[in-house]
């Protein structure tokens, strides 16, 4: 039984801390590997979306919604070309999810459930008379 985990640092933007409203976390078209274990999204169709069915470390199950905002293909003036996970921010409230946190999502091959959780980064301080570097790492990888 094949599975593939993928996980991106999130941002303070994709756990909501900002104030500002966004619309989900997102996956950059070059992430193919991590594309390929998500649904297929008609691209001739204006923001085609399927639910993704999850289950996290503690049993829930959840929905997120899966979109491909492509309205630059098909409005004048459309700006959009992009795919996000979206639907996610109660659940990263309720599980304390906060920027610098690593999001997994894992698919089994023989599954069509998700398993997702959050692992929380280590908080450190800086050194007295050092100021903290903040590094953003929001990218994609593949956990092996």
């Amino acid at each position: 039984m094949s599975q593939q985990t993928f996980r991106k640092t999130l941002s303070a933007n994709d756990v909501g801390s900002t104030g500002g409203h966004q619309a989900g976390i997102h996956i950059p078209k070059g992430e193919k590997e991590l594309l390929k274990i998500l649904p297929s999204l008609e691209p001739g169709i204006k923001n085609p979306d399927a639910w993704l069915e999850c289950v996290d470390d503690e049993g829930q199950r959840l929905r997120f919604r899966f979109v491909y905002y492509n309205n630059k293909h098909h409005d004048e003036g459309g700006t959009r070309d992009e795919y996000r996970v979206t639907h996610m921010t109660s659940w990263f409230r309720d599980v304390g999810a906060r920027e610098g946190d690593e999001f997994e999502i894992t698919k089994t091959e023989d599954s069509s459930v998700y398993s997702i959780r959050i692992q929380q980064k280590a908080i450190q301080e800086p050194d007295e008379g050092q100021e903290g570097v903040r590094i953003r790492l929001n990218s994609w990888r593949r956990v092996h």
